[in-house]
């Protein structure tokens, strides 16, 4: 069970979209809004929320204070870069969504809490929650926006679910495979000969130093096997031309 975002009298629609659309980039989808200050629905909210999010936008539930929001909820995390009188356990985002994780799988049901633009949470707010998100950031400016909290905060309840390293570029989007360690020599010396044919490798004392770039060059390149045969198609075609 994902965590509920429970922005808490956010003041404008724009940042209410924005922070859907942190949401749906690590996929939590319940919302709710505790009176927020331009009423509910909010058109700004929408334009921002940019298409796919706006269903975090139309799923998200609207409620007079807070203590209804968290009716369901059995423990709870307010965000916050101010220190506060309230003895409770403060977190950093990851140790924070750590604790959320095992809560969840034990069957708990789990809520982050966010503040309004201008002051966030007052301590009427934070005395609710179980325990204090902050942020380590610069100490000379803690600030941070309502959705840029809300992607922190996304990012490391999904970080376990996540990719360990970026998708390789060794495959395009629609799934060519990378070209062959042979396909690549191939291109190399189809190219090299047809150059050689055309006197591109002048003076005759720096041939040797030209060819060993331009075979770097072609074994540098993430070539697929489509890329290949363009390759080669160019060559020939140039060939015939002549």
């Amino acid at each position: 069970m994902e965590p509920a975002i429970i922005l808490v009298r956010p003041q404008m629609g724009q940042n209410i979209g924005a922070a859907a659309r942190a949401m749906l980039n690590f996929g939590l989808t319940d919302m709710r809004l505790v009176a927020p200050r331009d009423g509910w629905p909010n058109p700004n909210a929408v334009a921002m929320a940019s298409g796919a999010a706006g269903q975090v936008l139309d799923r998200a539930r609207v409620f007079p204070t807070l203590a209804e929001a968290m009716a369901d909820i059995d423990y709870a995390y307010a965000t916050t870069a101010r220190g506060r009188e309230l003895t409770k356990p403060v977190l950093t985002p990851a140790t924070a969504m750590s604790d959320a994780r095992a809560r969840v799988a034990d069957g708990g049901r789990v809520a982050i809490i966010f503040g309004p633009e201008r002051a966030g949470l007052e301590n009427d707010d934070v005395a609710r929650a179980n325990a204090i998100i902050t942020v380590p950031v610069n100490p000379d400016f803690p600030s941070l926006n309502l959705a840029q909290a809300v992607l922190l905060s996304g990012y490391e309840w999904a970080r376990e679910t996540l990719p360990l390293e970026p998708a390789p570029h060794g495959r395009r989007p629609d799934g060519e495979a990378p070209a062959t360690r042979i396909e690549i020599e191939k291109l190399a010396d189809h190219w090299e000969e047809r150059l050689t044919d055309a006197g591109f490798f002048f003076p005759a004392e720096k041939a040797s130093s030209m060819k060993l770039t331009l075979r770097n060059l072609w074994a540098r390149l993430p070539l697929t096997r489509a890329d290949t045969r363009i390759f080669h198609g160019m060559l020939r075609q140039l060939i015939r031309r002549d």
